[in-house]
């Protein structure tokens, strides 16, 4: 039972840790443009690819 005396605090101590972890993730804006990403996955704006060069092939016997 006096296990508790040290698992209630580190209990509490973790969950004020994550919670002020998401507090500052609102203040330092990481959920502001959560449609932005799933946009930017369907645009098609990447460079052609270059032309393949056939392969050299070595001509000793």
């Amino acid at each position: 039972m006096t296990v508790l005396l040290y698992l209630v605090p580190i209990a509490l101590g973790l969950g004020l840790i994550g919670l002020f972890a998401f507090l500052w993730s609102l203040k330092s804006g990481q959920y502001e443009d959560l449609d932005g990403a799933a946009f930017r996955v369907l645009s098609d704006d990447d460079l052609p690819a270059a032309p393949r060069s056939p392969a050299k092939r070595d001509s000793r016997p």
